[in-house]
């Protein structure tokens, strides 16, 4: 009898560790993407649109997973500093300029990062903090 005990307070507790792990990472990816979708209604989405559409021929749309995975290490970057090179996204070429928000904060960024890759038909998962220090460390060298 003992032996069972054991056993289900054992299962239990390694059941509830498993179970904390993730919900601690659902709960980051969930505060991420909210604080994202207020960054992003502050700051993009007069631009690029409620929904990513973005605004005609002037701003890119937001819904291209491809071009955002392919450029997913240069986000920050974006916006951060701005762009002024032209753009191409579903087959079209966008010359306008985007603004840079250098006040926000790293923290900011991977938000508005994790909102935008996961909103719109972009199914991209987490993206930490910590990788956009390294990204914008590298914004010299591009």
């Amino acid at each position: 009898m003992r032996k069972i005990v054991l056993f289900l307070v054992m299962s239990t507790v390694i059941v509830t560790l498993i179970y904390s792990c993730q919900d601690a990472e659902q709960l980051e990816y969930q505060t991420y993407y909210s604080n994202g979708q207020t960054l992003y209604q502050t700051y993009c989405q007069n631009c690029h649109g409620e929904k990513g559409e973005g605004l005609g021929l002037l701003t890119p749309p937001l819904t291209d997973s491809l071009f955002l995975k392919n450029n997913r290490t240069v986000l920050a970057c974006i916006i951060k500093n701005g762009a002024t090179t032209p753009v191409t996204v579903h087959g079209k070429t966008y010359e306008e300029k985007m603004p840079a928000f250098p006040k926000l904060a790293d923290i900011d960024i991977a938000q508005i990062i994790v909102y935008v890759t996961n909103s719109f038909g972009n199914k991209m998962g987490m993206y930490p903090y910590a990788d956009i220090n390294k990204d914008l460390k590298s914004c010299a060298t591009r």
